[in-house]
């Protein structure tokens, strides 16, 4: 029992910080989780305006970046995106969904 509350504590800690993200960090937070999370990547590509509601500090202009694939917008604020990063916008990109 105490092995769970110390992983539901540490799962709590993660969830706050993550709700903190703004700008860079939110933006380089989804395309690690859109990276590593195939569920989530799967709902990016269905209903990505849905999918990114929880990363509610994100402005306009960033979730409008996020959702149509603009690697050279992201890249213009976080800088050179690498491979593992690049995940989502490559996929959304290859289905022309803009």
């Amino acid at each position: 029992m105490v092995a769970t509350l110390e992983n539901m504590r540490e799962m709590t800690k993660f969830k706050a910080h993550e709700k903190k993200l703004r700008g860079k960090e939110a933006i380089m937070a989804v395309l690690a989780r859109a990276a590593e999370d195939s569920d989530f990547l799967a709902r990016l590509a269905e209903k990505p305006g849905e999918t990114l509601d929880e990363y509610y500090t994100l402005t306009h202009e960033e979730l409008a970046a996020l959702i149509s694939g603009d690697i050279k917008k992201i890249e213009s604020w976080v800088g050179k995106l690498d491979k593992r990063h690049a995940t989502w916008l490559w996929c959304r990109l290859s289905q022309e969904k803009w």
